[in-house]
C-alpha cells in the first residue's frame, strides 16, 4: 500500500507508520440471541438460587424481577458501549484507507492487481479490473473495505440498536422463568420454572447456531447443560444457606 499510516488522535491525523486493520463486526441480531442466552441462564440460576433457600414467593419474585431489570440494563450498556467502540474503530480504519488512497493511488492500484491475482485471476484481467474500481473515490475506498479489511463501509453496525435488543432479549430470557412465581409459589412453581429455562434452553442454544455455525442439536444440548449446572449450583447454594439460616 505504498507508505502505510498510522492514526494518532483524530480521525483526520494521520501519520506514517504501518497500520494493522481487524474485521470485528456484528449487530442487532447477535445482540438479541445473546442477550436472551444471557438473561436465561443469569435469572433462571438466580430465581432457583433463591427457591433453594425456601423463602416467601415474593422474596423469589422481587430477586427475579431485580435480576431481570439490573441485568437488562446492564446488557444494554456494555452492548452499546462495545459497538460505539467498534464503530469507531472501523470508521478509523476507513479514514486510513481513504487517505492512502488520496495520497498513494497507484500503490492502491497496485495492491487490487497483487490481490486479484492471488485469487487466480489472469494478471491482464486483474490490472483491468483494479483500473475499473479505481476509477472514482467512492467505489475505490468500498472495493478496499471489502477486498483488504473485510468491512462494509454501509454496515458499521448500529449501537442502538444493538442495544435495544440486548436489553429486550436479555428481559425476555430474564422473565421466562419469572412467570411461574408471578402466579404461583413453593415446589410447583420451581418446577414449572426447570421445565420452561430447559425447554427456553433448547430452543436458545438452537437459534445459537445459526451464528456458531455449529449444528443446532449439538448447539441446543450444550445450551440446556450450561443452564442446568448453572441452576443446579445455585439451588444447591440456596439450599445449603437457606438450612443453615434456619
Amino acid at each position: 500500500m505504498g507508505t502505510p499510516w498510522q492514526p494518532s488522535g483524530s480521525v483526520g491525523e494521520l501519520h506514517p507508520h504501518e497500520h494493522h486493520h481487524r474485521n470485528i463486526q456484528g449487530g442487532g441480531a447477535r445482540a438479541a440471541v445473546f442477550g436472551v442466552s444471557d438473561g436465561l441462564v443469569t435469572n433462571v440460576s438466580l430465581i432457583l438460587g433463591m427457591a433453594g433457600a425456601h423463602p416467601a414467593a415474593g422474596v423469589v419474585r422481587l430477586a427475579g424481577l431485580a435480576g431481570l431489570v439490573a441485568g437488562a440494563f446492564s446488557m444494554a450498556s456494555g452492548e452499546y458501549v462495545s459497538m460505539r467502540a467498534q464503530a469507531e474503530l472501523l470508521e478509523r480504519e476507513l479514514a486510513l484507507e481513504r487517505a492512502s488512497l488520496s495520497r498513494m493511488p497507484e500503490g492502491e492500484r497496485q495492491e487490487l492487481v497483487a490481490l486479484y491475482t492471488s485469487r487466480g485471476v489472469a494478471p491482464e484481467l486483474a490490472g483491468q479490473l483494479a483500473e475499473e474500481m479505481m476509477r472514482t473515490p467512492e467505489l475505490a475506498l468500498q472495493t478496499h473495505a471489502r477486498e483488504e479489511l473485510g468491512i462494509d463501509p454501509g454496515a458499521l453496525g448500529s449501537p442502538i440498536q444493538a442495544a435495544a435488543s440486548s436489553f429486550a432479549m436479555f428481559a425476555l430470557g430474564a422473565l421466562l422463568p419469572l412467570v411461574p412465581w408471578l402466579v404461583a409459589h413453593g415446589a410447583g412453581a420451581t418446577v414449572v420454572s426447570v421445565v420452561i429455562g430447559g425447554t427456553a434452553s433448547l430452543v436458545v442454544g438452537a437459534a445459537l447456531a445459526a451464528f456458531t455455525r455449529r449444528s443446532p442439536v449439538w448447539s441446543a444440548l450444550r445450551q440446556l447443560a450450561v443452564s442446568a449446572v448453572a441452576a443446579g449450583i445455585t439451588y444447591g447454594i440456596g439450599h445449603l444457606v437457606g438450612v443453615a439460616t434456619h
